[in-house]
């Protein structure tokens, strides 16, 4: 196991320590998902969505992959503190109910 350095730890927790950024980059471990999906998951303004999502590209965390007209968002696996922030992941509960709301409201495939 390689070890993180404690800046690099401080700098990550502290980005995830907010509660939306941190429930994105769970529901992005199992899921990709573009803008408008955090819109409707967080009932949040699309602006306020963006702002963190480029706070979670910016540290490099995630990844951007267009599709047709769609940006959809992954989690970065190739990130040097990846195990790291999977280990912190993994301690979350799932939030594939979000993701079913998502279907059931017929807006996961929205942005298919």
């Amino acid at each position: 196991m390689r070890l993180i350095d404690i800046q690099s730890a401080s700098r990550l927790l502290k980005l995830l320590g907010d509660p939306t950024r941190l429930t994105m980059m769970k529901l992005l471990q199992s899921h990709d998902c573009c803008v408008c999906e955090f819109v409707a998951i967080f009932e949040m303004s699309q602006p306020a969505i963006s702002q963190h999502v480029r706070k979670l590209r910016e540290m490099g965390l995630v990844r951007e992959a267009r599709r047709g007209q769609w940006i959809f968002y992954s989690i970065n696996r190739e990130h040097a503190e990846y195990p790291f922030i999977q280990r912190i992941l993994d301690q979350l509960p799932s939030q594939e109910a979000s993701v079913h709301d998502l279907k059931t409201k017929d807006l996961r495939i929205s942005c298919e």
